[in-house]
């Protein structure tokens, strides 16, 4: 089913006094990128120009500097802090990120992180997760120093017989897991579209298929719904696994007009406002005092209200199924 989106949702994502809301509004819904005159405009100074990006740079460390988190700290740590960026659209070639690269990577490639990853019955057990996220970051954030090459080699090699990755060190697990396949998805479809490395094509269609063979959230025999806060939007969903992110992953990934999607399609749509906005319904940025907290306040959870954050994405997918049309007056 195709809708017009009303256009005031667009101008007021376009009008938004948040930069880094107009930067991504431009970049997923009008296809400009980092060349147009637009997006040149408000990518000047977006430090100090957007409350967003300010606050999440408070915590990137500096050369020499040493980091208060450990780089996997939710959600301070170096590791989400880039993950985000990237996300947002924040634009590439920064020079001052290098330090969280660094410090990034030592922590993936040590024997510490790596070297306790079991395998049990053939199946390597580990967050892969993590090295997708780090990956997909590096790479939009133009950080590639050669090294996300050796992350592509651990996917692929160690990806599971239906496609996905999991960290589960139960024996009776045999399934991949949602969560910690969705992530490597994108960053190989990423990686593949920078390099075009042909190769890791089969290990692309292969982790899709995890999803869409269940239709994003059912389970492969029954049909049922697997688990019902997949169903919920959020943002930033973080390592959670929802039908929004599934659908984000797969529309980049050129796979989202696959017959298979078209309930979560409908799902999403009908969760659109009247303003032609979507909602935040549940988050994951406000945890414990040690823990799970967000240098950024995402808009909270408000089911009658839009969500910049939500709608962008919403929208971006559903513009990538053809099911809406997004046009600048």
């Amino acid at each position: 089913m195709l809708f017009m989106v009303k256009t005031e949702i667009l101008k007021t994502l376009l009008s938004s006094k948040e930069p880094a809301i107009c930067l991504k509004s431009y970049l997923k819904l009008l296809d400009h990128d980092y060349e147009t005159k637009e997006v040149k405009k408000i990518a000047v100074n977006l430090k100090a120009t957007s409350q967003v990006y300010s606050q999440l740079f408070k915590n990137i460390p500096k050369k020499g500097e040493i980091t208060a988190y450990g780089a996997y700290h939710k959600w301070y740590g170096v590791h989400w802090l880039l993950y985000v960026l990237a996300d947002l659209g924040y634009p590439p070639g920064d020079s001052s990120l290098i330090p969280s690269r660094d410090f990034e990577l030592e922590w993936l490639f040590s024997d510490k992180h790596w070297k306790r990853k079991p395998t049990i019955d053939g199946r390597k057990r580990f967050c892969a997760s993590m090295e997708g996220n780090a990956l997909f970051s590096l790479l939009h954030l133009g950080l590639d120093d050669g090294r996300c090459s050796q992350l592509v080699d651990r996917l692929v090699k160690y990806q599971w017989g239906d496609g996905g990755w999991n960290c589960d060190k139960n024996p009776r697990a045999i399934n991949s897991s949602y969560n910690e396949s969705l992530i490597p998805l994108r960053a190989l479809n990423l990686y593949t579209t920078r390099y075009g490395d042909k190769k890791v094509k089969n290990t692309i269609d292969m982790a899709a298929e995890v999803f869409l063979k269940r239709e994003l959230y059912k389970n492969l025999h029954t049909g049922n719904i697997i688990n019902s806060k997949w169903l919920k939007l959020s943002y930033p969903p973080y390592w959670h696994y929802d039908i929004l992110s599934s659908l984000k992953v797969l529309a980049e990934a050129k796979k989202i007009k696959d017959k298979r999607c078209k309930d979560a399609l409908d799902l999403l749509e009908n969760k659109r406002l009247d303003d032609g906005g979507f909602p935040a319904e549940v988050r994951y940025y406000l945890g414990s005092a040690k823990s799970n907290i967000s240098p950024v306040h995402w808009g909270g959870v408000n089911k009658r209200k839009s969500n910049p954050w939500v709608t962008i994405d919403a929208l971006y997918v559903l513009k990538k199924a053809g099911r809406i049309n997004l046009t600048q007056n």
